[in-house]
């Protein structure tokens, strides 16, 4: 299938199956006038590329963790999980870091709350 179908079918831009081939997360074959080729099989590979980024995965990220589903072993599968595993340690230290940022907007809010009521009680 070409590029088209391939985004309509799963769902994504044309532009962003070209930047997962550009990371290296996606390949095609090229007919002899330079148009890319897509087996039917990259319609689920594409999909599962955008659960990772919707995970909050990098393309970088993704492309250490692909192994684990073009070569299934013990050890790629091995290391796609505690690559998983240090991205969801990554993403909980990041909802600390808001939750503080957020609890300190909210302090600033209250201060900001109570000088207003001074100045409307003048």
């Amino acid at each position: 299938m070409r590029i088209g179908e391939l985004a309509s079918q799963a769902g994504v831009s044309v532009r962003s199956l070209r930047y997962y081939e550009e990371q290296g997360l996606l390949t095609s074959t090229r007919s002899p006038s330079g148009q890319r080729h897509y087996t039917d099989d990259e319609v689920e590979r594409v999909r599962f590329i955008q659960r990772l980024y919707t995970a909050g995965l990098s393309s970088r990220t993704i492309a250490e963790v692909l192994p684990c589903v073009d070569s299934p072993s013990e050890q790629n599968s091995d290391e796609a999980f505690e690559r998983l595993i240090q991205e969801r340690d990554r993403i909980s230290r990041h909802i600390e870091e808001l939750l503080q940022a957020r609890d300190a907007l909210d302090g600033l809010i209250d201060a900001n709350r109570a000088h207003r009521a001074q100045l409307t009680a003048r």
